[in-house]
């Protein structure tokens, strides 16, 4: 019988990993280990407080105990110079794992049914977002460009999610970052890192049928070709100014009347919509005698009184076109939007402060520090799935930030025994107990 998903398998994982991370230190003075470092970071991000940890340190001098022990195992809480000392030296593949392990308990728990879309596909959304930028703070990772004689320093990460159309949470995967490449004299891209990304993670992905989901920017031939290598999928946004050439052979064949299309009839609530959908398939990507054949197809909304157009998009795949599956793959590409939507988003605006510096450093600190609040992003993901009294604690809550500081606010005065106990006060104090279902847990 397959074990739950629970808090404390989520943190097992990363427990594992933070206790194997290399040690940069040189001499014995090891007073606080790699791992309570790394898990003293991920708990802020997870709390979502910045103070949790001092909280903690208070709680320790008034009572003896805190929940810093208590729910996340720290031994000794390090000072934040520590933290980010300890922390800067560590590469980013250093903490790859656990996301792959907890999408292994997942799929093992049969909890990503639910995503499986076109003929049982996972759909795989690929995108970059900026997390830091300065004209002032830099590190040797940053990439840096000129404006007005001014250089400017940044990091960007691709940060790829599972998504389904009809799915409001996305499932974190290991990112990619952006960042200067060893030997290499050009500035690092995007397109370069979503090159890295595939290679170093296509072992997670082989057996598995997977589309990839991207913008304008990956529907270019070595990457596509890239991605049907590795015997995945995709479909790519396609604009008409970055491929001629598709787009001349599509206006050719509109002319002979061999590019098919039909309509579908929507009812929004408010009125009817009127989606028209066009494809073809076999049309060159690019200009040249090795162009790889794509397949191509094209949804309009418009509003059918008025005539209005809503909503235009097109989009390049390896899937084979009719009439029949042209929905669900417009469907699929249009799921992109979700890692914007449901991710950066969140990620930047509701709690978890992605653009805020927690820490620069001078090697990978930025990157690590964002691979924990990723994680802590994915765990909470994670137990909205698998935890009835966290779902309803968060439905009757409704709003993230008063759920993140109630949080704050019970674990800075009372101390917990556990993950599950905080759960449970909670869920008593806010009278959630029904006589017929009483899915409180002892702790």
């Amino acid at each position: 019988m397959t074990k739950p998903v629970t808090f404390n398998r989520l943190l097992s994982v990363l427990e594992r990993t933070s206790a194997q991370l290399p040690d940069g230190r040189n001499g014995k003075n090891a007073t606080y280990s790699m791992r309570d470092a790394a898990m003293a970071a991920f708990s802020v991000f997870f709390m979502q407080s910045p103070s949790f940890l001092a909280h903690q340190e208070a709680m320790q001098g008034r009572e003896r105990r805190n929940n810093a022990a208590s729910l996340f195992g720290i031994e000794k809480v390090p000072s934040d110079p520590q933290i980010r000392n300890l922390l800067d030296p560590v590469t980013p593949t250093s903490l790859s794992a656990p996301f792959w392990e907890v999408f292994g308990l997942l799929e093992e728990s049969d909890l990503l049914q639910s995503y499986r879309r076109l003929d049982n596909q996972w759909l795989v959304a690929l995108d970059g977002t900026q997390y830091f930028h300065s004209n002032k703070i830099h590190c040797k990772r940053c990439t840096v460009t000129v404006r007005n004689e001014i250089e400017y320093y940044s990091h960007t990460a691709i940060t790829p999610v599972l998504v389904a159309p009809d799915e409001k949470r996305v499932i974190v995967l290991e990112p990619e970052f952006i960042q200067p490449q060893d030997g290499q004299v050009k500035q690092d891209c995007e397109r370069n890192a979503a090159k890295r990304w595939l290679a170093r993670n296509a072992p997670y992905l082989a057996g598995h049928k997977v589309t990839l989901l991207g913008d304008d920017l990956y529907c270019n031939q070595p990457f596509c070709e890239q991605v049907l290598s590795q015997k995945l999928n995709f479909i790519f946004t396609c604009k008409p100014e970055s491929h001629t050439a598709i787009y001349t052979e599509v206006a050719l064949l509109a002319q002979m009347g061999a590019v098919e299309q039909f309509t579908q009839r929507h009812w929004t609530g408010n009125g009817h919509e009127v989606w028209t959908y066009r494809y073809v398939n076999d049309v060159p990507l690019r200009a040249g005698a090795d162009a790889l054949r794509v397949n191509w197809c094209e949804l309009t909304i418009t509003h059918e009184q008025t005539g209005e157009q809503l909503y235009h998009n097109a989009f390049a795949t390896n899937f084979r076109l009719t009439t029949h599956n042209v929905p669900a793959i417009v469907a699929a590409g249009r799921s992109r939007w979700k890692i914007e939507n449901e991710n950066n988003n969140v990620l930047k605006n509701y709690g978890y402060h992605l653009e805020h510096n927690f820490g620069h450093g001078s090697e990978y600190l930025s990157m690590i520090l964002v691979l924990l609040n990723l994680l802590a992003f994915l765990f909470h993901t994670v137990l909205d799935f698998t935890d009835e009294v966290y779902q309803r604690l968060r439905t009757h809550l409704r709003v993230r930030k008063t759920f993140f500081t109630d949080l704050q606010a019970l674990t800075r005065y009372m101390f917990f025994a556990s993950w599950d106990q905080l759960l449970n006060f909670m869920y008593v104090q806010l009278e959630l107990d029904q006589p017929t279902t009483h899915p409180r847990r002892k702790s």
